[in-house]
């Protein structure tokens, strides 16, 4: 019994109880962040003098402010703001509110009444100016509230009347960038100049071209062209006042109404304005172009600089006003020549001939005021003439690019100004000389040049500037000649350039090869004195190792192609070596048909359908892959590898689409290998037993990553869903590496890191191509979105096996191509590869190897071209070329000349070094310059809140052929 009620005693006593974990209640943590309203006040009250405060201010003024401290920050420094009595606090106070202002997220109509009720006790200047720049920042952060931009035009108007420029100016600046036309204003708004009754904004700004200080002046000109640039049509009433301001002691003010002027000419062209002491009228744009012509001899060369500018966009002038600017002689002797009938009317009602008793009794009758009377300003006569001789070399391109413009819209007036661009070929600054050459390329299909026009365009080419001489070869390319004299000149001109430059063999060759398809009827009468033929006697055979005679047949044989009698002229040999550089040159030979020689050579190309064709091929090729609904499906390997040769043989014979036959033969290539990776017979055996298959679907898979950097980067023209689908197949790689990793049985730890950044990618993923998600249904990454919350909440070896099977089961993608698609490309044209004298060179020194190269659609080429050199013992050199190695002569091309360094250690005999292009990537540099980025920043640009992107993949890809130069390093001489 007592045994019993022991034991029970110890069990009453004894009894545990166990409360289950989730009924006790977490404890939450709340994470204040410092209060900067707070640390702002404290730091202040510490302040003993206004330095110390100024200090403070300045500190603050580095560390960034969340959007919801602003306006606690923005109560104190007002309350400070108030009991401040140093005029260097407040109007840092000032700067302040309207840095805090502009923080992403704060809307600041809150502090609009505090900020404008600080400008009622302000008696400093400076202030009251910093102020009305910090409610000009309030005003464009809040363009959607009409009453607040009221508010803030009528203060702006009530201080216009301020003595100070810089509360004057900052005044016009809020008009110009907040006043519209709707809402008038009348006298009893404020004090102001002139008031009648209701006035708009226009009239207001325009009272203040008339102001005492020409940087009020410069303001309303600004404030005025605000508007313009807001939408708001200018009224044609401010024309008389701006051309007035035309004649201003300002250099600022004379350049503001050249641009008013300019505005007013193209908003009101038609409207007739009278010539003053005159009954002619013009039409206005005519007026203001022969009032912005007389600028052109501005005492400031800044002035006549935006002068001639502006001249090259009035397109709308009229020709004879626009034919005067090249002619130095003044219209008409300044005023208009009347008819025979209209002076013997003016004789006759005078009543009386001249008797000549009387001195001077048949002058005019009214004196003749040169400044008033003649039709176009005198400055207008010669305007161009005086800027191509000006002293600035800005002024003199400046002049050079207006005429060019002008001459594109008239091809008379592009016949006109020929003299005179080709003056400037001779010009002592080369930019200038480059600048000329380059204009006159643009107009050359208006223009046919003469002997003596050509000589001196020719005599350029013995300048030293290799872009000089490439620029004039570019220019003959498109220039029509008129003789065959001109045919023989340039000819013999190009040879001497060739003998004196011989790394201008290619350019040289180029430009005769579209001199003679341009001009074949001139270089007929020219072929047997250029190919030394004699009816009679037959003549020795030239050597074809010979640049200048390879040059003379590129000529004669592009010239043959629009000539069928030319062919009956050649020799035996002709034959021969038109038949050797059609294989070894044949961008530079076009196909002949030469009969009678057993050669019949016509082009082996298709005839003018041959690219719709051709593109037309390509879309069935895509069209018949698109059908494989799965990556293991039967039939599907052989069915890509068809594909993938067809499309890699199109693009080698049709140019034009290489692009895109690439782009998609690349895409198709990564799906192979996805596939040939996901076989069956590699996931059905056991882990150990599978190693071999395990290093083939690796390699595979880092296959496809590599090839899919090269889609991304190496291709220009691509569209969000093709980029959406690259990052798709490279998500698929990323998932077979880390399927791969687990079955490797490396270790939890990698495996745990490699699930993390895998989620991380599916994450950015969806970020990046949010729109294009509805376009990749059943898609792998479709899948896994779906599969989100589980993968991220479960084990990493279950993760891996949802991986391995969506990914057997995900179906292909179907790509759609976009409608311009190009592939970036180079070309190494020096060194070329084919010299067996070998470069010596002291061992430890350095030699110089120039590089001359041409790249097609490389975008950004300064930042992403690289040069590697590969040494025979496996040592690479990677060189980035300057930014001014890098020319682009055209649309989509570039040209990179510069000069590589190389250096070894002593050889016993010479070996071959390698040199190739390569085009750089990062996989961060797209996503940070999305504009989504600039949305993060704070109120000071700060960088600091934003989380620091992800790793960041570079490398680089080789996107030419390797070209092999033999060097000799010499051991040196004890």
């Amino acid at each position: 019994m007592a045994a019993h009620l022991k034991k029970r005693v110890y069990e009453e006593f004894s009894k545990v109880v166990q409360i289950p974990h989730e009924e006790i209640p977490a404890k939450k943590l709340r994470l204040s962040k410092p209060s900067k309203s707070a640390a702002l006040h404290i730091d202040l009250c510490k302040a003993t003098n206004s330095t110390d405060a100024l200090q403070y201010l300045l500190q603050f003024a580095r560390k960034p402010v969340e959007a919801e401290s602003v306006e606690g920050v923005v109560r104190i420094l007002l309350e400070h703001y108030y009991k401040e009595t140093d005029n260097s606090v407040r109007l840092k106070i000032a700067s302040l509110l309207g840095l805090l202002s502009k923080t992403q997220g704060f809307s600041p109509d809150c502090i609009v009444d505090d900020a404008i009720s600080t400008l009622g006790n302000e008696k400093s200047h400076q202030v009251l100016a910093q102020l009305l720049d910090t409610l000009l920042v309030i005003g464009t952060q809040l363009p959607e509230s009409p009453a607040i931009r009221q508010r803030l035009i009528e203060v702006a108007y009530k201080h216009l009347s301020d003595t100070y420029f810089g509360v004057r100016n900052k005044c016009l600046q809020l008009l110009g960038c907040l006043g519209v036309v709707e809402t008038p204003l009348t006298k009893d708004e404020g004090p102001g100049p002139s008031l009648g009754g209701s006035r708009d904004v226009q009239s207001i700004i325009s009272d203040y071209f008339g102001d005492q200080d020409p940087r009020v002046r410069t303001a309303a000109l600004k404030a005025m062209l605000q508007l313009h640039e807001r939408g708001i049509k200018i009224h044609d009433i401010i024309y008389d006042q701006a051309c007035r301001l035309l004649t201003d002691d300002y250099e600022q003010v004379r350049s503001a109404a050249v641009q008013m002027v300019w505005v007013l000419s193209q908003l009101y062209p038609e409207n007739i304005v009278p010539i003053p002491s005159s009954n002619e009228e013009i039409r206005l744009v005519d007026d203001a172009f022969g009032k912005i012509s007389h600028m052109v001899s501005d005492g400031s060369w800044m002035v006549r600089v935006q002068a001639a500018k502006t001249l090259g966009s009035m397109l709308q002038v009229s020709p004879h006003f626009l034919e005067q600017t090249l002619d130095k002689k003044l219209m008409s002797d300044l005023r208009r020549k009347r008819t025979a009938h209209e002076r013997a009317k003016e004789l006759f009602t005078s009543g009386e001939f001249s008797s000549g008793r009387k001195w001077a009794d048949d002058a005019p009758k009214e004196k003749l005021d040169t400044n008033t009377v003649n039709l176009i300003a005198s400055g207008a006569c010669g305007a161009f003439v005086h800027g191509l001789e000006d002293e600035m070399f800005e002024v003199r391109i400046a002049a050079v690019e207006a005429l060019c413009q002008l001459a594109q819209s008239s091809p008379s007036f592009a016949e006109k100004c020929l003299d005179f661009l080709v003056d400037m070929f001779n010009d002592e600054i080369e930019e200038v000389r480059l600048q000329s050459i380059h204009v006159l390329r643009e107009i050359s299909t208006h223009i046919t040049l003469r002997e003596d026009q050509l000589d001196t365009v020719l005599a350029v080419l013995e300048d030293s500037s290799r872009d000089i001489r490439e620029a004039l070869h570019e220019l003959i390319c498109y220039t029509n000649v008129s003789t065959k004299e001109c045919i023989q000149l340039a000819l013999l001109e190009l040879l001497k350039n060739l003998n004196k430059y011989p790394t201008d063999r290619n350019s040289v060759w180029k430009c005769l090869k579209f001199l003679g398809s341009r001009h074949p009827t001139l270089v007929l009468p020219l072929v047997p004195e250029l190919l030394s033929t004699h009816p009679y006697f037959d003549t020795p055979e030239p050597d074809m190792d010979d640049p200048a005679y390879i040059a003379v047949l590129v000529l004669v044989f592009n010239a043959a192609k629009s000539c069928p009698t030319m062919p009956a002229l050649f020799s035996d040999h002709t034959f021969r070596h038109y038949a050797y550089l059609r294989d070894s040159l044949s961008h530079l030979v076009p196909p002949l048909r030469l009969p009678g020689s057993g050669l019949d050579l016509v082009d082996s190309r298709c005839g003018s359908g041959s690219v719709e064709s051709a593109q037309l091929f390509l879309q069935q090729s895509l069209n018949r892959v698109s059908i494989i609904q799965n990556l293991d499906a039967p039939g599907a390997q052989d069915l890509l590898d068809f594909t993938i040769r067809d499309l890699r043989r199109l693009g080698e014979l049709q140019t034009e689409l290489a692009g895109a036959a690439d782009f998609c033969a690349t895409y198709l290539r990564c799906q192979l290998l996805l596939m040939k990776a996901l076989q069956d017979r590699l996931w059905n055996m056991a882990v150990p037993l599978c190693l071999k298959q395990n290093v083939t679907a690796t390699a595979a898979a880092q296959q496809i990553l590599e090839e899919t950097y090269k889609l991304e980067f190496l291709y220009s023209g691509l569209e969000s869903r093709q980029v959406a689908t690259i990052h798709h197949v490279r998500l698929q790689a990323k998932a077979l590496q880390l399927v791969l990793t687990a079955r490797s049985r490396q270790g939890l730890d990698p495996l745990i890191s490699s699930c993390e950044k895998f989620l991380q990618d599916i994450e950015s993923f969806q970020r990046l191509f949010l729109t294009e998600l509805p376009h990749l249904q059943d898609s792998f990454v479709n899948k896994l979105l779906e599969l989100m919350p589980r993968l991220s909440s479960c084990k990493p070896v279950e993760m891996v096996k949802i991986l391995q099977t969506t990914l057997r089961q995900s179906g292909m993608l179907h790509l759609r191509l976009p409608e311009q698609i190009h592939r970036a490309t180079a070309t190494i044209i020096e060194p070329t590869g084919e010299s067996d004298n070998p470069l010596r060179f002291t061992t430890g020194l350095v030699v110089a190897l120039d590089i001359d190269a041409t790249l097609e659609h490389v975008q950004d080429p300064q930042n992403t071209v690289k040069v590697q050199v590969l040494y025979p013992d496996g040592q690479s050199h990677v060189i980035h070329p300057k930014p001014g190695d890098f020319r682009k002569p055209g649309p989509d091309r570039h040209r990179l000349i510069t000069q590589v360094y190389l250096s070894h250690t002593a050889w016993t005999e010479p070996s071959q070094i390698e040199v190739r292009l390569l085009l750089a990537y990062s996989s961060s540099s797209a996503s940070l310059s999305s504009p989504s980025l600039a949305s993060k920043l704070g109120w000071n640009d700060s960088l600091d809140n934003i989380p620091p992107p992800e790793a960041a993949v570079e490398g680089t890809i080789p996107f030419s052929k390797a070209v092999k130069v033999y060097i000799m390093p010499k051991p040196a001489r004890r």
